[in-house]
């Protein structure tokens, strides 16, 4: 008789258990502790002690001005950022190496010395400034030089998150499309866009997030006005230099939980945006 060939699958890397665990111990060394280290601080306040902390209207302010800059910021990268995901892809051009490579430097380029870098180009005697103070547009110490260094962060995430999507696209797909009759606007919505949606989604929600708690690259350019200019992680930082460390992860606990409430309705929108391009639903 023939032996009956076993239907279990081989992995690469044997012991889930043992993967498993050193997976939980990265995790929970790396992320879970110092994020719950935010909450032990934090329940050293009394409720209304908290209440009040985070609710200070220089607080407040803050994280309008954090919130509202790193939104245009993402809203901006997402545009430019598929524009430059399309280019990279569809067309060959000298150079084209080279500007691939740029797109992460931001990765790699420290916070602060592009802070200071853009700081330097936007103030009025700066070669960028200058042009605009003629007009009477001021960049450096505004929200709008806040919102420059942020795209210059955040660019990156988006341009990597649908590059790979429109590399792997089939173009039989817009072949057929043009064969039907549709124009390149039309194909472009009712094709090519509806597949690269969810990866276009989770880099803007990317971007968003990475904007949100950006701090060494904003601190110089931002001009750090209270209520005007101010943003949140800039007021954690005042917190621990006057070494208030419960009011300083309060507010920062506060920005941890919109992060995370931000990536969470990214994945679920993102989950749904999947099944509806794949037509499970």
């Amino acid at each position: 008789m023939m032996k009956r060939k076993s239907t279990k699958k081989t992995r690469v890397i044997p012991g889930f258990g043992l993967s498993f665990g050193i997976t939980m111990t990265i995790l929970g060394l790396i992320v879970i502790i110092p994020l719950c280290s935010l909450v032990v601080f934090s329940v050293q306040l009394s409720p209304a002690e908290l209440i009040r902390t985070i609710t200070r209207p220089r607080v407040l302010a803050s994280y309008g001005v954090s919130f509202v800059t790193a939104f245009a910021a993402a809203a901006v990268n997402a545009g430019m950022g598929l524009i430059l995901a399309w280019v990279l892809v569809r067309y060959r051009f000298p150079g084209k190496r080279i500007m691939d490579g740029l797109i992460e430097l931001p990765f790699a380029l420290p916070t602060a010395v592009a802070g200071i870098a853009l700081t330097h180009l936007t103030t009025e005697n700066g070669w960028v400034g200058s042009l605009f103070a003629k007009l009477g547009i001021r960049i450096a110490y505004t929200k709008t030089g806040i919102i420059i260094a942020l795209i210059f962060i955040g660019i990156p995430f988006v341009v990597r998150s649908v590059q790979p999507v429109l590399e792997k696209m089939d173009p039989q797909y817009e072949e057929a499309a043009q064969i039907l009759g549709f124009g390149p606007v039309r194909t472009y919505w009712k094709v090519i866009f509806p597949e690269i949606f969810p990866a276009w989604l989770s880099g803007f929600t990317l971007a968003f997030a990475r904007c949100l708690g950006e701090y060494g690259s904003v601190v110089f350019i931002a001009g750090n006005t209270p209520f005007k200019t101010e943003i949140a992680p800039l007021v954690i930082m005042a917190q621990l230099q006057e070494y208030d460390y419960a009011s300083a992860t309060s507010i920062a606990l506060v920005m941890l939980l919109a992060s995370f409430l931000i990536l969470l309705i990214n994945a679920f929108i993102q989950s749904r945006a999947s099944k509806k391009v794949s037509g499970i639903v």
